[in-house]
């Protein structure tokens, strides 16, 4: 049997965490930040944790579990 591949574009977008969570980074960051606040671009600059709902799936691109 050959090996799972990882999905490479999951690969590039979450991280595990020393607990077993999965970090994301916050979208719409990238342009048009001249009509968002600052408060808002500085909330957007911080990683967050990956929705329980979605863990599962995302675990599953990454051959983990």
């Amino acid at each position: 049997m050959p090996k799972m591949k990882t999905k490479s574009s999951a690969k590039k977008r979450f991280k595990l965490t020393g607990s077993g969570k999965l970090k994301r980074k916050h979208a719409f960051k990238s342009h048009i930040l001249t009509k968002k606040s600052k408060k808002r671009k500085l909330k957007l600059t911080h990683a967050t944790l990956v929705h329980k709902s979605d863990e599962a799936n995302i675990k599953q691109q990454l051959n983990l579990k």
